[in-house]
């Protein structure tokens, strides 16, 4: 039976539809049962158009952030996901989420390096010369949960943060693809901070790095 995966957006929703379009094989091992964001988003009518139901809690529609946690975890829990997946979603999850659902993000950089919304730009006025792409589980802090895996990429000469960001988003995609299927078809084990899963294919990890 294949995992059940709730994803969260909040824009276009890239990384979304190279979900989608992994798990109609069915040898993926995950089935995307629901799209949900934080507000208007292109990528929800993508999902809806491809028959997945979609959800939209807008963080204005609640008196605090605990409450719209609330109200996204009991959303989410309508699913019964067996994962979910933070795809560009751009809000802070809280505990009423996280205690009840076990979530992972794909952030570009190298973590713990360069946490945070400008991840990016920050590697370059550091003037690091390789930085990458982290997926990771969610936990209460900013970018602080236990890495699943990581792939480099070269920061080369010219570079700038938009350009550097495009590379990175490819990398990510294919990253996100792999793990979220090999989670789904194989589990994991949780040793502390060490994630423990099957071989990864590798060929994603090195094409942008030739």
């Amino acid at each position: 039976m294949s995992a059940r995966v709730v994803v969260l957006i909040s824009g276009t929703g890239s990384n979304m539809a190279a979900l989608l379009d992994a798990a109609a094989d069915p040898a993926y091992g995950a089935q995307i049962v629901a799209v949900g964001a934080d507000r208007e988003a292109a990528g929800l009518a993508h999902a809806e158009q491809a028959g997945i139901p979609t959800f939209l809690i807008p963080f204005s529609d609640y008196a605090d952030r605990a409450e719209w946690n609330r109200a996204l975890a009991a959303r989410i829990s309508g699913f019964t996901p067996d994962l979910v997946v933070s795809a560009g979603f751009m809000r802070i999850l809280g505990r009423e989420v996280l205690s009840e659902h076990t979530v992972v993000n794909i952030h570009p950089a190298l973590l713990p390096a360069f946490p945070g919304a400008h991840a990016v730009r920050d590697a370059l006025a550091y003037g690091v010369k390789v930085t990458g792409a982290t997926a990771h589980f969610v936990d209460e802090g900013v970018d602080t949960g236990p890495v699943i895996e990581q792939v480099t990429v070269r920061v080369e000469d010219g570079d700038d943060a938009a350009v550097l960001h495009e590379r990175i988003k490819g990398v990510e995609r294919r990253m996100l693809v792999d793990v979220v299927g090999r989670l789904a078809r194989q589990g994991w084990a949780l040793d502390g901070r060490q994630v423990k899963l099957g071989p990864a294919p590798g060929s994603y990890a090195t094409e942008e790095n030739r």
